[in-house]
């Protein structure tokens, strides 16, 4: 439990730095976070026959985060993402020479990892851009909306839990577990609309929602991932947590969602 409250701690301290020193801090740190969470996964799903190919792979991930920087961050145009397509079909030609089983599988695992583990920190960084310049309120404010009902939900579920959730997937996750943390994400929603005033409350709330739904269901996800490969926990970075996905499970599917319902309220 110690050591589990310690690398918690300094993991709250690295992400609110990340986000508080500006915008190449934050553009530096979620670059080394989306290469590292897919070469995690790639760890997670090999086995003798399931070898996605991590270069390429990662060759792509980078490829891919590098143009969403500059176009966020300098304007520069997104035609720069072209090169993924050469480098996805490399991907492709590869396998013909690798002499492994199952190539389609590793193919699927290859461009499925980037999808799951790297595409959602690009809707994530774009979060601190939507103003047209940088500033931490947007990322600050979802990871708090996140955290808060991360902490609603393992309290009212450790307390209250009876009801199980998605028992398939994740044994311990309970309905007032989702109830409780709804109810501390939109207390915290509440709180920033006073201080953040970038939205209108009632949006803050919808934001709060969204995270509150897709962060489950992320987390879901990464447990029906695990269970599929009957592994305890993606990795062994953060003593006490797990790995990097464990971390950003509830992330992965509400960055991008957060991300296009703040476009779409802007243009409506």
């Amino acid at each position: 439990m110690k050591t589990r409250a310690i690398t918690g701690f300094f993991f709250v301290a690295v992400m609110l730095a990340s986000v508080l020193l500006g915008a190449y801090a934050f553009t530096l740190f979620f670059l080394i976070l989306s290469i590292l969470s897919v070469e995690e996964f790639y760890r997670l799903v090999t086995t003798e026959e399931v070898k996605p190919q991590k270069r390429w792979g990662l060759a792509l991930t980078t490829s891919i985060y590098l143009p969403v920087c500059l176009y966020f961050f300098k304007g520069e145009p997104l035609q720069y993402l072209l090169i993924c397509v050469p480098l996805s079909l490399m991907i492709i030609v590869a396998e013909l020479y690798r002499n492994k089983p199952n190539p389609f599988h590793n193919i699927a695992y290859t461009l499925f990892g980037i999808i799951f583990a790297a595409v959602p920190f690009c809707f994530f960084y774009g979060l601190a851009f939507l103003d047209g310049e940088y500033s931490s309120h947007y990322p600050l404010a979802f990871l708090i909306l996140l955290w808060s009902s991360d902490t609603g939900a393992y309290l009212a579920g450790s307390t209250l839990g009876k009801h199980k959730l998605f028992e398939r997937h994740s044994p311990k996750k309970t309905w007032e577990g989702f109830a409780g943390g709804l109810v501390s994400s939109l207390a915290a929603a509440v709180i920033l609309g006073i201080y953040f005033h970038e939205l209108p409350l009632i949006h803050w709330l919808a934001v709060s929602v969204i995270i509150v739904v897709a962060g489950t269901l992320g987390d879901l996800s990464e447990s029906m991932l695990k269970r599929s490969l009957s592994a305890k926990d993606s990795g062994s970075l953060l003593p006490g947590h797990g790995g990097l996905l464990d971390r950003f499970d509830g992330l992965l599917l509400a960055a991008p969602l957060v991300f296009v319902y703040l476009q779409l309220i802007s243009i409506l």
